[in-house]
């Protein structure tokens, strides 16, 4: 006998999820320096079992929300919307979750507001408390973002006036702006890529990775995605000129989108305009975008060279995973070459990134949305770092445009998997709080069984 599963059931499930996510966060999450407790302690670990908990509720509300979608009277757009806020709801005042990369925002955006050079230094340079934030992988290590987002890093900095509290807030404030954009593209994209707009809605937006991770983690990819975004929705319709500058102020927050301007040039293309005119309308409204936005944060070029930034050493990216293996296996046999295995992986990896882009455009250029949504899924598997938020970039143009039902079931998979891959205090793990995150998702399995036969067995009693 199948769940009985409704919209209010979902939400309400969701909200438990987010709600536990918020209060583990309070002990177990990537908290200030002065609030962080030893992973060893009672309050922590308790917060390490609720984050987990929260985090199976989610992905089970999430889940029991797909069938309803795909079901024969699924939710309006703007009901799934609805679900979405109440679902991020409880995370708006929670601690950083997942990550501290909000840390490293906020001191490259002070150290932006003191005119200090944010690419040829890290935040060390900065000095004080909010430096003291950061994790020590990215103290001494230039800002890799766009001058479009230290813009907006810089311009809080002063509105807060370096107050950590107001700032997280207000760089989650910033995230969920972008979530908000991402929400608003999604229906139109999947309107124009002849997919079911509720359905990209469930994937793209209320995925438990973008709750988790661009919401509760407060990363500048909701930014970039949400302006890449509205961007194709721009270039979609009579706007093709700003579908580019919005395309390309995407890719001056985090520059992978700069591959949406390609989508910007065949959509133009498809509307009737030659493919010469495409492409330098598409060049000039880009070219200019740049030289505008960044003389107007005032933080030069040298965002271009800090692009290659240097990887964390816990990083699991294929190619990283694929030259620590060979490195290994060239000190085994004392081979010189060794300290060349990573970094000759990692420009494999590009290489065949830069390939993989290229057939999938020839393939599929008549369907602009969903090369781009392929070509950044290839990027972010195929490059030298991966976290579990690179798979939005990816996801969110696939959720709009995604060919199939079954290309859904896989993307829907790969979110259950990375979901449960990263720790709220976003360290590495130990094995003690691997124990304890899987006992407190155990938990909640357990805690959906009994719900669930609670709910079948009224039934079953009145059929026998």
């Amino acid at each position: 006998m199948a769940f009985p599963v409704d919209l209010r059931r979902c939400q309400i499930l969701g909200l438990a999820g987010t709600a536990c996510l918020a209060l583990g966060g309070e002990t177990a999450g990537a908290l200030p320096v002065r609030d962080l407790l030893h992973p060893a302690s009672a309050r922590a670990a308790l917060g390490l079992v609720g984050v987990y908990f929260g985090v199976v509720l989610l992905i089970a509300a999430w889940a029991l929300l797909g069938r309803l979608v795909r079901g024969p009277r699924p939710p309006a757009p703007r009901a799934l919307l609805l679900v979405l806020a109440v679902w991020a709801a409880p995370l708006l005042l929670a601690p950083p979750l997942f990550s501290r990369d909000v840390y490293s925002y906020l001191a490259q955006g002070a150290m932006v507001e003191a005119h200090m050079d944010v690419y040829a230094h890290g935040p060390s340079r900065l000095g004080g408390p909010l430096a003291d934030e950061v994790a020590p992988l990215w103290r001494h290590t230039g800002a890799p973002y766009g001058p479009v987002f230290l813009a907006v890093a810089a311009a809080l900095s002063a509105l807060t006036r370096g107050e950590l509290p107001a700032g997280l807030l207000g760089m989650r404030l910033v995230a969920l702006a972008g979530v908000g954009l991402m929400a608003a593209a999604l229906p139109r994209l999947a309107r124009h890529s002849g997919a079911d707009p509720s359905a990209a809605l469930w994937l793209g937006a209320l995925n438990p990775l973008v709750l988790l991770h661009l919401v509760a983690g407060a990363h500048n990819d909701a930014v970039m995605l949400g302006l890449l975004g509205v961007g194709l929705v721009a270039a979609l319709g009579r706007w093709p000129v700003l579908g580019a500058v919005l395309v390309t102020l995407a890719a001056l927050v985090k520059a992978p989108a700069v591959l949406g301007l390609a989508a910007v040039v065949v959509l133009q293309v498809r509307a009737g305009r030659s493919p010469a005119k495409a492409l330098a309308t598409t060049t000039v409204a880009a070219a200019g975008t740049t030289v505008a936005a960044t003389a107007a944060a005032g933080t030069g070029y040298g965002w271009i060279g800090a692009l290659n930034t240097p990887v964390s050493p816990q990083n699991w990216a294929l190619t990283t995973l694929l030259g620590r293996a060979t490195r290994a296996l060239l000190e085994h046999l004392g081979s010189d070459l060794a300290p060349l295995a990573v970094p000759a992986w990692h420009a494999l990896g590009i290489v065949a990134a830069v390939v993989a882009i290229a057939l999938i455009w020839l393939r599929l250029r008549p369907r602009p949305v969903y090369a781009l949504g392929l070509s950044l899924a290839a990027v972010a598997a195929l490059g030298p770092a991966i976290r579990p938020w690179y798979a939005l970039w990816g996801l969110f143009l696939i959720a709009a445009a995604a060919p199939s039902t079954s290309v859904r079931h896989r993307m829907a998979a790969v979110t259950g998997v990375l979901a449960l891959s990263v720790l709220p205090s976003g360290g590495p793990a130990d094995t003690g709080q691997l124990v304890l995150a899987v006992s407190g998702g155990a938990l909640a399995v357990v805690v959906l069984w009994q719900a669930h036969q609670a709910e079948l067995a009224p039934a079953l009693g009145r059929a026998a």
